[in-house]
Formats: C-alpha cells, structure tokens, sequence
C-alpha cells in the first residue's frame, strides 16, 4: 500500500504539469486568419518593409483618414519634404529580389509594365490628399516612397502626395535625382537592392550619402 501511495505522489503533480503546459501552448500558439481574411505582410519595424504584390494597380493596404497624416518638413523651398512614417512606411514587391535584378528593375523600361494607370492613381492622389490634409497643387506629384525602379510597389502604404519645390513648374523633384542614383548603384552592383531599398523609405534625403554615394 505504502509503495502505490508513494507512486500516485509522484505522478499526480507530473500529470498536473503536463495539462498546465498543453493549456499554455494552445493559447499562445498562432491562429489562422478568419475565413475570407487575407493574410498581410507587416509594416515596416526596423529591418522590415511590408510587401506587396500589385502591379498595375494600388492596392489598399491600409485604411487612413482626413488629416491623419502630415509631411516632415525639412526644407520647402527646395523640396526636401518627407511622408509621415506612420502612414506612409513604404513597401516593396516581393516579386523583385536581389537575384532577379537583371530580369526586372535593372531591364529598360520594367516601370511601364507595373506602372498603375491615371484612372487608378488619380482617385487614390485625391484621397491621399486629404488623409494628408493638402490641398491640390499641379506640382505635387503621387509618389512612390520606394521607387518602382527599386523594387517599390503600388500600395497606400508606398504611395504618398509630394509637394515639390516652392518654385517648381512640373513634376520633377529632387528625390527623382536620388532615385536615379540609388537604382543606377543598384544595377551595377555596388548597393544590395535591400539596403538601398531601406535608406530610401527611412530617409530619402539623405539615402545617397548613408550607403556612400
């Protein structure tokens, strides 16, 4: 008798530990989306830019609203004006990887192929004003923050309304000049797609002169 009581003492608070563990495992385990949810890649945090697959088209990935947004500031009469990195983190295309370069951005003339078409970008430009709380302006342009040439892809969460500079006549600003730069550093090799890809979304006024160029 003695000898079975000792027996159940010790396997009554191992049973009792192994239920606590199963219970604990089931609760913290991942959970599959809903039915008819589609999974999302996450928002940038630190070494990750979301990823998005959406050529010829803008995809919404994220839902704003009027003046949630604002634009940092850095220099208007030249230009130099970031997205709010809420809003506006940047995303990539998970399609264009380092290894296929050659075959995609690195190609003349990829950005025609993937490029959305006004009838698109033009309602999404209007709404992405006023969730940024800017008024129109034919100067500001709908803009990638990764660029398509870099891998960027056509998402709300890549897109934003760019004022220019305070005496620009068109389009053209100075982060097209960092664009060009970044890709051309790119395509020859001397700058890892991600890491220009990177400097770009955290700072595109000084992305030249974080990777060295």
């Amino acid at each position: 008798m003695r000898r079975r009581n000792t027996v159940i003492s010790i396997s009554m608070p191992l049973a009792v530990l192994i239920i606590v563990v199963a219970a604990y495992a089931a609760t913290t385990a991942p959970k599959p989306p809903a039915a008819g949810a589609t999974a999302t890649a996450p928002i940038a945090t630190g070494d990750t830019l979301r990823q998005v697959h959406s050529p010829g088209h803008v995809a919404v990935d994220e839902q704003l609203h009027a003046g949630q947004c604002h634009v940092r500031i850095r220099d208007a009469g030249n230009g130099l004006v970031l997205p709010d990195a809420a809003c506006t983190p940047g995303a990539v295309d998970p399609g264009v990887t380092q290894a296929n370069i050659h075959q995609t951005i690195c190609v003349h003339g990829y950005t025609a192929t993937v490029r959305p078409p006004q009838s698109d970008t033009g309602p999404a430009k209007h709404e992405s004003l006023g969730d940024y709380g800017l008024s129109y302006q034919p100067t500001t342009e709908y803009d990638h923050l990764v660029p398509l040439e870099l891998g960027g892809t056509n998402a709300v969460s890549n897109l934003w309304p760019e004022p220019n500079a305070s005496a620009a006549r068109g389009f053209n600003n100075p982060k097209d000049q960092v664009e060009n730069t970044l890709a051309a550093a790119v395509c020859d090799g001397r700058v890892p797609l991600a890491a220009a890809q990177h400097a770009i979304a955290a700072d595109w006024t000084t992305a030249t002169a974080s990777l060295g160029l």
